[in-house]
């Protein structure tokens, strides 16, 4: 596991041995069940989460029980209801493993002082930060402009490994499209 993040965050900013024993001393590792939560919907975050195996999404429940996915993760990315985490606040949206899923996590607390200790690593989550905010963009202005068939076309091109692990009901409410829909657009 620790190799993994190491080659993870050298993917952004060189480390010395010393310095990533720093790093990984402020990580927990843990494992949950296909189904089971990692942030439930109205709890407290404890944690921000580093997929090391499995595959996780990322929902809100709306009133009426709908369920809205606002995203994927598997191996090497990152996911957490961010507003809950960072503000400390009950969370909005639940984190739910698709898959038998191992994570990394990190405290609130452990992040700060792992920022505060390791000017680097203050920039790399700088950076996922960036490049996660781009991609909520560009995820955003997809469902305000293109069809359901751009959207998908978007998905297979960008994540492609997302087919075949995603149930299809769940790649539709993903898309914004019915299970119907999502069979015609992938013929």
């Amino acid at each position: 596991m620790n190799q993994q993040l190491r080659s993870h965050i050298e993917k952004v900013v060189p480390l010395t041995d010393e310095e990533f024993a720093f790093v990984a001393k402020h990580f927990l590792p843990k494992r949950y069940k296909k189904h089971q939560f990692l942030v439930q919907q109205g709890e407290f975050v404890h944690f921000n989460y580093y997929v090391v195996s499995g595959l996780t999404k990322l929902v809100y429940l709306d009133e009426t029980g709908k369920e809205h996915i606002l995203a994927f993760a598997m191996e090497d990315w990152w996911d957490n209801d961010f507003q809950a985490y960072y503000t400390q606040s009950p969370a909005t949206l639940s984190l739910v493993c698709l898959e038998d899923t191992e994570v990394l996590c990190l405290s609130l607390e452990n992040y700060r002082a792992l920022c505060a200790g390791l000017p680097k690593i203050e920039h790399f989550f700088l950076e996922k930060t960036i490049y996660g905010f781009l991609a909520a963009q560009r995820r955003i202005l997809s469902l305000l402009t293109s069809s359901a068939q751009k959207r998908y076309e978007q998905l297979v091109r960008q994540h492609p490994a997302l087919l075949q692990r995603v149930p299809k009901t769940q790649l539709a409410a993903y898309l914004g499209v019915s299970r119907e829909t999502l069979s015609r657009l992938s013929l």
